[in-house]
């Protein structure tokens, strides 16, 4: 589940390492490639064949501070919020970023504004 891929990539940061493991599935797949496009984590990497698939992902800094300030999730598990193109705003006056589960994949939000489709609200990164 991607909550977990991002407190752990969260919780690495705050401890200055270097690099994290973390269980492959296809969704965290795609969410750290949109971070890896936006800038809060450097190159990741697959590793592993079958069941012990692993996706391995550099961290980022900058000034020794961590990428990734914060992360606010928006629909849990007991709860989905879902999202029309013309609600999407810019998070944290455009330093942020909200990812969205559409039915053209997930994606961030102002490619879901210019694609003009909503969808399920996943979470806010800044």
């Amino acid at each position: 589940m991607y909550t977990n891929l991002l407190i752990q990539i969260k919780n690495a940061q705050a401890v200055k390492k270097e690099n994290v493991r973390v269980p492959y599935s296809k969704m965290d797949e795609e969410i750290v490639k949109i971070l890896t496009a936006h800038g809060y984590v450097g190159k990741f990497e697959k590793k592993g064949r079958g069941p012990r698939k692993i996706l391995d992902i550099n961290l980022k800094y900058s000034n020794n501070e961590g990428a990734i300030e914060g992360v606010k999730f928006i629909s849990k598990p007991s709860r989905r919020i879902y999202i029309g193109y013309k609600k999407i705003r810019p998070i944290r006056r455009g330093y942020g970023l909200m990812v969205i589960s559409t039915p053209l994949g997930i994606v961030a939000g102002g490619e879901a504004k210019k694609e003009k489709v909503g969808g399920e609200a996943l979470f806010e990164i800044w």
